[in-house]
C-alpha cells in the first residue's frame, strides 16, 4: 500500500492541520481522563511537525453529542502538552473568527488544539469526501492552512468532514501513527507464513467478518477461537453447551452468528480451531471440563489447559500472529489463564505479532507482556474493518493523495 508520509512533506513556516484521535475514557463524575494512551500515541507526529517549523493546528473529537463523555478538549490539551513535551494551547472554538485570528498570530513551532470538532453538527454525519469538502467547517479551516495531516487511524473507518473533507482541498499526508498502523496491519493481510489469527471476546459478528476475509482469501492458515466466539463455533458444530451458556448466546442475539459460523465450518472447518476443553465458574472457583462433560449448568469463562497447549504450539510455530479479543473472562482471578498463556506464547514466538486493540491490549498489560508485542493497534473499529477487508474512507483518501 502506498500513501504520502511526512518524509515527503515540506512543512517549515506553513500552517498544518492535523487530525488526531485522542478520544479517551472519561470519568462521568469528575471529567478526568482515565486513559491517555491515544494522546501519547499521536504525540510524535505533533512534536515532529513543530520541530520542523510548522504552525500546528490540531483537530480532534471526544465522545458523541448526548453521551456522558461528550466534552470539550481543555483537559486533553494539558495531557497533550505533557506527551509532546511542549506547550499545547487550547482554544474554545472550532472554526469561528477566533480561530483565524489565533492562527494568524502563531509562530512556527507552536501547537494549537481546537475544540471538539463534534460540536459542529456536520461532523456527526458521514458523506462522500467531495460533499464534506463543501461544508462551512472544512472550507473555513482549509482557507488558513497549506497542508493537511491525518493521524487518526482510530477513526479511519468514518467519512466525516474533518477526516476526509480536507484531502480534496489541501496536500495530504499520513501522520506517523497512521503510517505505523497501516504498514503493520498490511503485514496481517499479506503475511509471512504460517499465519495464525486468534479471535475471542464478545463481538462475534466482527470476528466472523474477519474470519470470512482471512480464510476466504487464503490469508490465514489457522484461526484459533475462544471467548464467546469459541462458544459460537462449538454451538455451530452441534455441541450442547448447557442452558446458561446457550442463554448467554441467545441474549446476545447469536442465532444468526451461529448459522454463519456453521457455514464457515462447512467451508473451512480444518482451519478453524475450537476449544478442546473449557473452564467453568463453580461457585466462584475455576473448574476444568472436557467437551465430553458438556452440557453444563455452569457458566463457561475460559479455555482449558488442552486448548492452551494446542493453541500455544500453533502460535509458537507461526511467522505472523494476529490476536483480537480475549479468550476468557480475564478480568476475574482464576479465569485469566487461557488469555494470558496465549499472549505469552505470542511473545515466545519469533512471529510478527499484532494485537487488535481493546480488551486484548488490556489483557496484555495485565499479563505484563504488552511491551513485547511487535504492534499494538490503537484502532478498535478501524482495525477490525481493515482486517475484515473493508474499505476505510480515510485510507482511500490517503491512497488517492499519493
Amino acid at each position: 500500500m502506498e500513501f504520502p508520509t511526512l518524509d515527503e512533506a515540506n512543512v517549515k513556516g506553513k500552517t498544518v492541520l492535523v487530525r488526531v484521535d485522542i478520544n479517551s475514557p472519561i470519568d462521568p463524575k469528575t471529567g478526568k481522563i482515565l486513559d491517555d494512551t491515544r494522546i501519547k500515541e499521536c504525540a510524535p507526529t505533533l512534536r515532529e511537525l513543530a520541530e520542523k517549523g510548522a504552525k500546528v493546528v490540531v483537530l480532534a473529537h471526544q465522545g458523541r453529542p448526548g453521551e456522558k463523555d461528550f466534552t470539550t478538549l481543555e483537559k486533553h490539551a494539558k495531557k497533550l502538552s505533557d506527551a509532546v513535551g511542549m506547550r499545547v494551547t487550547y482554544l474554545a472554538d472550532v472554526f469561528g473568527p477566533l480561530v483565524k485570528g489565533k492562527v494568524k498570530l502563531m509562530r512556527p513551532g507552536e501547537i494549537l488544539l481546537l475544540d471538539n470538532v463534534r460540536l459542529c453538527a456536520e461532523e456527526n454525519l458521514n458523506h462522500l469526501p467531495e460533499e464534506q469538502a463543501k461544508t462551512p467547517f472544512v472550507r473555513a479551516l482549509a482557507s488558513i492552512a497549506q497542508l493537511y495531516v491525518n493521524d487518526a487511524f482510530g477513526a479511519a473507518h468514518r467519512s466525516q468532514p474533518s477526516l476526509v473533507g480536507f484531502s480534496t482541498l489541501l496536500p495530504t499526508y499520513a501522520g506517523r501513527l497512521m503510517e505505523r498502523e497501516l504498514k503493520a496491519l498490511s503485514r496481517a493481510l499479506s503475511p509471512e507464513r504460517p499465519c495464525v489469527y486468534v479471535l475471542g471476546g464478545v463481538k462475534v459478528d466482527d470476528s466472523l467478518d474477519i474470519i470470512e476475509n482471512v480464510l476466504g482469501k487464503g490469508i490465514a492458515d489457522f484461526v484459533l477461537t475462544g471467548g464467546l466466539v469459541g462458544q459460537t463455533f462449538l454451538a455451530a458444530s452441534g455441541r450442547n453447551l448447557g442452558e446458561p451458556n446457550l442463554k448467554l448466546l441467545k441474549e446476545n442475539g447469536m442465532e444468526k452468528e451461529i448459522k454463519r459460523a456453521k457455514c464457515l465450518l462447512d467451508t473451512h472447518g480444518d482451519k478453524i480451531k475450537m476449544p478442546l476443553d473449557v473452564v467453568v465458574d463453580a461457585q466462584g472457583q475455576p473448574k476444568e471440563l472436557s467437551l465430553e462433560e458438556l452440557p453444563t449448568e455452569l457458566t463457561i469463562c475460559d479455555i482449558g489447559s488442552r486448548t492452551v497447549k494446542e493453541y500455544s504450539k500453533l502460535i509458537v510455530g507461526a511467522k505472523t500472529v494476529v490476536a483480537n479479543g480475549p479468550l476468557g473472562v480475564f478480568e476475574r482471578a482464576g479465569f485469566e489463564r487461557g488469555t494470558f498463556e496465549v499472549l505469552k506464547a505470542m511473545v515466545s514466538s519469533q512471529a510478527f505479532t499484532i494485537l487488535g486493540g481493546g480488551h486484548m491490549v488490556a489483557a496484555a498489560q495485565a499479563a505484563g507482556v504488552a511491551g513485547q508485542i511487535k504492534h499494538v493497534s490503537t484502532g478498535g473499529g478501524a482495525c477490525i474493518s481493515f482486517l475484515s477487508g473493508k474499505s476505510l474512507p480515510v485510507v482511500e483518501m490517503l491512497k488517492r493523495a499519493k
